[in-house]
């Protein structure tokens, strides 16, 4: 049995669906899931991992886990790498033997930043102590973080953003999903750590652009100054990942616009496209 967190997420729910399709077991976990979030034949608990307790539930009978540490979890939990290490306690009480986590890229290029770096990192540091087989995700910005956008393009054909120009990799949420079945499934994964990144950098820009491309209809692009793009996130974020959220899209370190070639190594195939994600998500911004 593979245990799925996170499982009604942009990378959960298409992990969810990649290892049904591989034929193995599935346990899919979320805070309110329901049987009719996941495909026939998966089991769907309600857990939250700020409670441990709740997700043992999941264990029984479990081999290997997809540990999705959320800004949720970083936010709610009291310690958030005490309540990790608790977590995996559990996990290998229940005979886990092998942990997928995925983290972020920030561990490596923030390390300064409690929000995107350190606690990361300290949660990564208790999987690595686990005793259990483990492989490391870090990902960087999730093409899906477009649907920001979606109700300014459904309402009013713009979208509004900082930073117009400056590129970034990111990446499409059903390669990571790819990625950490391969991981999950395969014992050639263990003690990896992969960092993984789109195929090239796109700008604000250019992903309005790739939208309007695919809507048929053009769409406005609004630049906003930072400290516009501040006050509206401040609306949904905590100060301090606003401020470095802000940092990593207006002022990117050379190691947050790599391109690493991980997904491919490990898929054989290049990252998907800005492009490919706005094409099979279209009908959301319609």
């Amino acid at each position: 049995m593979i245990v799925v967190t996170g499982a009604t997420g942009n990378v959960g729910r298409t992990l969810v669906r990649l290892l049904t399709e591989a034929n193995a077991p599935v346990t899919a976990v979320s805070r309110n899931i329901t049987e009719s979030d996941v495909p026939h034949g998966v089991l769907a608990i309600g857990a939250d991992l700020t409670d441990p307790a709740s997700l043992r539930p999941a264990l029984d009978d479990t081999d290997a886990m997809f540990l999705l540490i959320s800004g949720h979890f970083v936010s709610a939990a009291s310690d958030p790498s005490a309540v990790a290490s608790n977590i995996l306690d559990d996990a290998k009480a229940a005979g886990v033997k092998r942990i997928v986590m995925l983290s972020s890229q920030g561990v490596a290029t923030r390390p300064e930043s409690s929000s995107h770096g350190s606690t990361g990192a300290a949660i990564e540091d208790v999987v690595r102590r686990s005793g259990m087989d483990w492989t490391i995700l870090r990902p960087c910005g999730f093409d899906s973080n477009a649907y920001a956008w979606a109700e300014s393009v459904r309402a009013r054909r713009t979208i509004a953003a900082p930073f117009g120009d400056v590129g970034l990799p990111f990446i499409d949420p059903a390669d990571i999903a790819e990625v950490a079945a391969a991981a999950l499934l395969h014992d050639s994964h263990a003690g990896q750590i992969y960092e993984l990144t789109g195929p090239a950098l796109t700008t604000p820009r250019q992903r309005a652009e790739a939208i309007s491309d695919a809507l048929g209809e053009p769409i406005q692009f609004i630049e906003q100054t930072r400290e516009e793009a501040h006050a509206q996130m401040l609306q949904f974020m905590p100060e301090p990942v606003v401020e470095t959220t802000l940092a990593i899209i207006g002022e990117p370190t050379p190691a947050e616009q790599r391109i690493s070639p991980d997904v491919e190594q490990i898929l054989g195939r290049a990252p998907r496209t800005f492009a490919d994600w706005t094409q099979r998500h279209i009908a959301a911004f319609r």
